[in-house]
């Protein structure tokens, strides 16, 4: 079986071989601005890590995607793609490890094992339990090339609160996603309209850290107090957002929960997977 899998290939759309996050991107890579990047998937890795021929198959892959963006070593994203994971009933949000700004082979195949590691531990495997699912995880690691963010955002075909169908909810801010999805910045939050994309409401929020990246990885730092209080996104931004959201719950069929950054201007798509709570 193969272990490395391109999102651009039909084998990178199978979320019973590559998870579902993997899946989700693997099926929109063609048609959407997904960065590039590619899905391994070793059988049940021994406690101490990776086999020297998985380790090799890996470093090779981390090498071909290297030379498709044009860099001797490029900065990549590492992320889990748990086979239950992002599905309809099952978000894992934040229970797997992911590891941004990671450079070098011998550094991604660390944070791969990382990442796999942490599918096994206690806070996975409870949530597991609480919902049925088997013990045992089949986990499957995501490694693309890092969008450095100017501004990331969360993204919601639907009202996550409210259960509302004609709306689009946006939350954003400046720097890499971390310090949105983790919860230590209050973001702006954006309301469109979804049938003519009218953007209902804005609350900007004052913006005190972002996430950046670093030398040797990423960190939290101040926002620039001229920033904090500037809106994130444009007019413009928030409509080709929302379009984005309404577009792809309509080629999805369900309601859908998007990550997305912003980069010098252009829109990168960086998750999609549904609404659990809708």
């Amino acid at each position: 079986m193969d272990t490395i899998h391109w999102l651009e290939n039909p084998d990178c759309q199978d979320a019973a071989v590559v998870g579902g996050k993997a899946a989700n991107l693997g099926k929109l890579a063609e048609t959407h601005p997904v960065p590039p990047g590619f899905c391994f998937t070793p059988e049940k890795p021994g406690p101490r890590g990776l086999s020297p021929d998985l380790y090799d198959e890996l470093v090779a892959a981390y090498a071909n995607l290297a030379v498709r963006c044009g860099t001797p070593e490029v900065r990549v994203a590492v992320r889990s793609s748990a086979v239950d994971e992002d599905g309809q009933q099952t978000s894992f949000a934040g229970l797997h490890d992911t590891y941004l700004n990671v450079t070098g082979p011998g550094a991604v195949a660390a944070a791969v094992r990382r990442c796999l590691a942490s599918a096994r531990t206690p806070r996975a495997q409870a949530y597991r339990q609480a919902l049925g699912l088997p013990e045992e995880a089949d986990v499957a690691v995501l490694v693309q090339q890092l969008v450095v963010a100017d501004v990331s955002a969360v993204v919601f075909s639907a009202d996550p609160r409210t259960g509302a169908r004609d709306r689009v909810v946006i939350n954003a801010t400046w720097g890499l996603g971390e310090s949105l999805v983790g919860g230590t910045v209050t973001p702006d939050l954006y309301i469109v309209r979804k049938c003519d994309l009218e953007i209902l409401s804005r609350q900007i929020a004052e913006k005190t850290c972002m996430t950046v990246a670093t030398a040797d990885g990423v960190r939290e730092v101040p926002v620039p107090g001229c920033m904090q209080r500037e809106p994130a996104l444009d007019n413009a931004q928030i409509r080709a957002l929302a379009d984005l959201a309404r577009t792809l719950e309509n080629s999805q069929g369900w309601p859908v929960d998007l990550e997305c950054a912003y980069q010098k201007g252009r829109l990168y798509l960086l998750q999609c997977r549904p609404i659990t709570t809708v």
